[in-house]
């Protein structure tokens, strides 16, 4: 009776952090038979798979995955930005970069592919020797041809982007993985901190998601608004 679902959903419970007793208690589902799904001695109903998807906060990508595991279709469209249907969603997008302005912001996909990018972004990028045209974040950050040579706190900050990019399940093989976080307790946010002829910029992040997609591109599209980490870059950009 065994399917691939047991397995998935066994990782899925891992990544969170849950034992059986805690699913089962936040999910409203016994433990007996939990364990059972997860051993593949128990075959899930499709409302049991988007309940437990639910509970653990699953991508509307992966829940179609564990549906199609399961033997059941697939729910959730993945409809493409330029989809009509997708036009309020990426007026959105737009009205939300544009008006974070004058400081940089920009729309990302799963992979960390830039979607969109406003205008002061696109300044940072040139200032940085980068083209916001097919730009990938996580290539630009952990490749050696990037802008590491620019971040100053790059063993700080480093890690724990890693560790983001690990729990949102993106691909890193092509990467070299930083050493461990350095002791960064004393601040309230880590800000980036990027150095290059002679101007200094301190960034951090603030990160949006819609938080009622049905729909897999939707759900997986981010807004990565960066605010001024001091007065100096708060200047900076003011009068860009």
């Amino acid at each position: 009776m065994g399917t691939a679902f047991a397995p998935m959903l066994k990782a899925w419970r891992g990544k969170r952090r849950l034992s059986q007793l805690e699913l089962a208690m936040t999910a409203g589902v016994s433990q007996r038979h939990l364990s059972f799904l997860e051993s593949g001695l128990a075959r899930p109903s499709r409302e049991m798979i988007l309940q437990l998807s639910e509970t653990l906060a699953v991508p509307l990508r992966e829940r179609n995955g564990l549906l199609t595991a399961a033997g059941f279709a697939p729910v959730f469209q993945a409809r493409a930005l330029e989809d009509p249907e997708m036009g309020q969603v990426m007026g959105a997008v737009r009205m939300m970069l544009a008006n974070h302005a004058p400081y940089p912001a920009v729309a990302i996909d799963r992979a960390w592919n830039v979607v969109v990018a406003n205008a002061p972004f696109e300044w940072v990028c040139g200032l940085l020797g980068a083209e916001v045209a097919g730009l990938n974040l996580l290539r630009l950050f952990f490749d050696p041809a990037g802008i590491r040579p620019y971040v100053v706190n790059w063993e700080a900050v480093a890690p724990l982007l890693w560790s983001r990019a690990e729990r949102e399940g993106c691909d890193l093989g092509a990467y070299e993985m930083p050493r461990g976080v350095e002791d960064v307790a004393l601040v309230p946010v880590l800000p980036l901190m990027l150095r290059k002829d002679g101007l200094s910029i301190s960034l951090f992040t603030v990160i949006s998601t819609f938080g009622t997609a049905v729909d897999v591109t939707a759900d997986e599209l981010r807004i990565e608004s960066f605010f001024p980490g001091d007065e100096e870059t708060e200047r900076l950009f003011r009068g860009v």
